[in-house]
């Protein structure tokens, strides 16, 4: 039975603007906000500014690759004296500084930029305008989800002025490394760089895990009427499957890392081993803990995690290519049953990212096979998708250039990691830069470029407002092109046998002073930062487009300016309380364009199935024989 029924499709609910003597203040409205909308506004703009933040970390880090030892002109000194001495002494970057900037890059990036904006901002938006629904199942729990995501944000932000700074131990705080990081002279317990990630990401953690539990509520009991499982929106699927992910791979982590906190803080040793020797000193534990077990709890979830970044991505790709091209997504199921099986699969491969551990040949051969098959599902939605272009009328808006470019950066992606699911190719590729290029070609120009055509796209769904189709194509083409210099040659980098954790950026290594396309492994990473630094300079139309939009953009002409077929366009841009003026019910699947004698080439969700579209009974073979 559809969990759908008690929303009455005559009920009327009244946008904002009939009841403006009640127009909320602005701390009530933004500060202890629950409607679903604001909600995914916050986590959308806090997100991509921490998504640049992130960026400019790394921005920081290809000017030690590129000059290492050389100071950083202009800022160098600055920086050093924002950040304390241990910093850039000189404008000069130190090791513990680089080692630094490498474990926030990967953290903001991922947890508190791609995730917060994929899934959490364009969910808490999208998915409730998607389905029909007025708001989100929980609303205050849905605040309190921001808010957790927020407070995790501000103390990793915190992290950087502590003394000794953030934290070291890499984004993947490995121990022991991480459990003993920080620890001498001053040592506090708490306020070290180390301690603040964990507490951080305790927060973070708890964010992720109270909107998932939202999200599945709200999926499965507040669909409109007649919207039955196989009418949702792409876009709805993967979400709903990122919201299982979260659920249940965020747990392990969480546990490891308020073990691995008890370990920094109560000297206990769930993690710790025995007879570590630090400094030419003993190292003395209360017990024997295994390193591989936080390993273990750590990619248990971090692989569920890769696809937390991709599905929603995936989703927002889908929604755009079906609008753009003018033609229903072609095998719609096939779609559905295979973000299933993504889903289910990421949970056992974890351990490919452990081959150097030792594990035995028939644990190894599984996670092999694993590895391999999700490679499967994959396949099939990008083949989904570029089948979807074939034949059709393509728009090339500004949200179809980065919907389109999607596919190709993302099957780069995809196909460079085949190598790295055999234990004997990985042996001499893990912690290289192959694999750097391999992940980044994934959530880069594959994950991110979905997020800004998630924004140009449903930009004037927010505010009513569009986003100027110029200064788009001018963010679109520099960062195509940057993206490509700047991950392709890693490969190389990365088969040349250079680290992607060197300070120095690999010139002392002789394996990668070896020369490729006319180049070593170590100049490479020269024309690799200027091509990083245009990227940044890149994105700067965007940021100016967007802010300038919000106010000063054209406004739509209507509420459908795409001529899109799904639900969310038939609220008002943008919408009111209560998002619909009238609840709305679906007749339809989601992307039906091109149907015969409707006098346009869309129809929605919310259009009533006509007679003329009804199949006539074919005729039994006694009628065909007595005619």
């Amino acid at each position: 039975m559809e969990a759908t029924t008690h929303l009455d499709p005559h009920a009327t609910h009244h946008p904002s603007h009939e009841h403006e003597h009640h127009e909320l203040g602005f701390i009530r409205k933004w500060i202890f906000a629950t409607d679903h909308k604001v909600i995914g506004i916050q986590y959308g703009v806090t997100g991509l500014i921490f998504l640049f933040f992130g960026f400019s970390l790394m921005m920081l880090m290809r000017w030690q690759l590129a000059y290492p030892g050389q100071a950083l002109p202009i800022i160098g000194n600055a920086i050093g004296k924002f950040l304390g001495p241990g910093s850039m002494p000189d404008g000069k970057m130190t090791s513990e500084f680089y080692n630094s900037l490498g474990a926030m890059h990967g953290t903001i990036m991922i947890f508190l930029g791609v995730v917060p904006v994929a899934f959490a901002a364009f969910g808490n938006f999208v998915v409730p305008l998607q389905i029909g629904a007025p708001d989100m199942t929980f609303p205050k729990i849905n605040a309190a989800s921001f808010w957790a995501f927020f407070v995790g944000g501000v103390i990793m932000l915190v992290s950087f002025f502590v003394p000794g700074g953030a934290a070291k131990g890499g984004w993947t705080s490995y121990t022991p490394l991480a459990v003993i990081a920080d620890h001498g002279q001053g040592f506090n317990p708490i306020f070290n760089g180390q301690t603040l990630w964990l507490v951080g990401f305790i927060f973070l953690i708890t964010s992720s895990l109270l909107g998932a539990i939202n999200f599945i509520t709200t999926i499965i009991q507040l669909r409109a009427p007649g919207l039955t499982w196989m009418r949702l929106p792409f876009f709805v699927w993967a979400q709903f499957v990122t919201a299982f992910l979260l659920l249940l791979a965020f747990p392990p982590l969480e546990s490891a890392i308020i073990m691995q906190l008890m370990d920094r803080v109560a000297s206990t040793s769930f993690f710790m081993p025995s007879g570590l020797v630090v400094n030419g000193s003993p190292l003395h534990v209360s017990g024997g803990g295994s390193p591989l077990l936080w390993q273990h709890l750590f990619w248990f979830l971090v692989y569920p995690e890769v696809y937390v970044l991709i599905l929603p991505g995936m989703g927002i790709v889908a929604e755009i290519i079906a609008n753009n091209s003018r033609k229903p997504l072609w095998g719609y199921k096939s779609l559905v049953f295979a973000v299933l099986v993504l889903g289910f699969l990421s949970f056992v491969v974890w351990a490919h990212h452990m081959w150097l551990t030792g594990m035995g040949t028939a644990v190894s051969a599984f996670f092999q096979t694993t590895t391999l098959i999700i490679s499967i599902p994959s396949v099939i939605i990008l083949s989904a998708f570029f089948i979807s272009l074939w034949g059709a009328s393509i728009r090339f808006t500004v949200p179809m250039l980065f919907a389109t470019a999607f596919l190709p950066m993302f099957g780069i992606g995809g196909l460079t990691g085949i190598p790295l699911a055999f234990n004997s190719a990985d042996l001499y590729l893990h912690d290289t830069y192959y694999v750097i290029a391999h992940f980044h070609y994934i959530v880069a120009p594959g994950t991110i470029f979905a997020l800004f055509a998630g924004i140009y796209y449903w930009f004037p769904k927010a505010t009513g407002r569009m986003m100027n189709e110029f200064w788009g194509k001018v963010h679109f083409w520099p960062s195509l092109i940057c993206m490509n210099v700047i991950f392709l040659p890693m490969f190389l980098q990365g088969m040349l046998g250079m680290h992607r954790r060197w300070y120095d950026g690999g010139q002392g290594w002789n394996i990668a002073s070896e020369h490729v396309w006319g180049l070593s492994g170590f100049q490479w990473n020269t024309p690799i930062s200027i091509a990083a630094w245009v990227m940044g300079l890149a994105q700067i139309p965007f940021i100016i487009n967007f802010a300038h939009s919000i106010w000063g953009g054209k406004k739509v002409e209507n509420d459908n300016p795409w001529d899109a077929t799904t639900l969310e366009w038939t609220a008002p841009s943008p919408p009111g309380h209560g998002n619909f003026i009238k609840a709305p019910a679906a007749y339809r699947g989601p992307y039906e364009y091109g149907l015969p004698r409707r006098g346009k080439d869309y129809t929605m969700q919310n259009e009533p199935i006509e007679a003329s579209e009804r199949k006539r009974p074919r005729p039994t073979p006694e009628v065909v024989l007595r005619a």
